[in-house]
């Protein structure tokens, strides 16, 4: 960060508003938001009428606020420039079709996964979780499979300053034994995740190489421990890494073509 730095209070309220707004999943009134994130009402009457006038809020008949389209022309232009996320999304309704699982597109963001696509319209039951939402790292098959495609070095720094934590009984909490796990993700191609993260749920994720040293990303599905049943999961195995391959090709460079 540099040195001349300063943080804009007034952006961080902006965005405290649309983080609010999005975990409501409802409109909300001036006086409800201050009271939601502790700032005075005049302040809010002002910012969310700022952000009406540009279209990132919609100021309701009913005097409350939701998003404004300004705001999904933005969303929609971001998604649209991803090639990441348009290279992959058509895998993930793939993996969706012919596993009936939900499937998830995901990118490191510091010591958390951020999911950033996913696919799980296949079957009335299935286990599902927002775009946008962060998940740890240190739990979960998702997270094995992005640390995986990181140095030993940083694993160690990430487990030596992190706690391991007791998700579920069968949750790892032994820091040499997870490293292990990771390592052999890093040589099979595969993480698995049964029910460490949750109980009753089946997790299994393959990392995606971008051939970019800022940007790890992994492919995860998720289902009910009948739906992945122990049976199931070697031909599982092979869908995933079939498409981790093919997608991996992709965004291939040949050195000589960098030249």
């Amino acid at each position: 960060m540099p040195a001349e730095f300063k943080r804009v209070p007034a952006i961080d309220r902006c965005f405290a508003i649309l983080q609010l707004c999005a975990k409501s999943k409802r409109s909300l009134g001036i006086s409800e938001i201050a009271r939601e994130l502790g700032i005075h009402k005049g302040t809010v009457f002002n910012l969310v009428h700022t952000l009406a006038s540009l279209e990132v809020l919609e100021h309701g008949v009913d005097g409350k606020f939701r998003f404004g389209s300004g705001l999904y022309a933005l969303g929609n232009a971001a998604g649209g420039r991803s090639e990441l996320i348009q290279t992959v999304h058509p895998f993930l309704e793939k993996i969706n079709q012919a596993t009936q699982l939900s499937a998830f597109l995901g990118i490191r963001s510091g010591p958390n996964a951020v999911i950033i696509d996913k696919v799980d319209l296949a079957n009335d039951l299935k286990i599902s979780s927002e775009v946008g939402m962060q998940m740890p790292l240190l739990g979960g098959a998702h997270g094995k499979a992005i640390l995986s495609q990181l140095s030993d070095r940083y694993i160690d720094s990430v487990l030596s300053n992190n706690k391991l934590r007791q998700f579920t009984p069968n949750s790892i909490i032994d820091k040499t034994v997870y490293k292990k796990e990771i390592q052999t993700v890093r040589r099979q191609g595969i993480a698995y995740d049964k029910e460490e993260y949750i109980e009753g749920i089946i997790a299994l994720s393959v990392p995606i190489k971008t051939h970019r040293q800022d940007l790890q990303a992994a492919i995860w599905v998720v289902g009910l421990k009948r739906q992945a049943a122990e049976e199931k999961l070697p031909d599982l195995v092979v869908l995933l890494k079939g498409i981790a391959a093919e997608i991996n090709r992709r965004f291939y460079v040949p050195a000589q073509s960098m030249l």
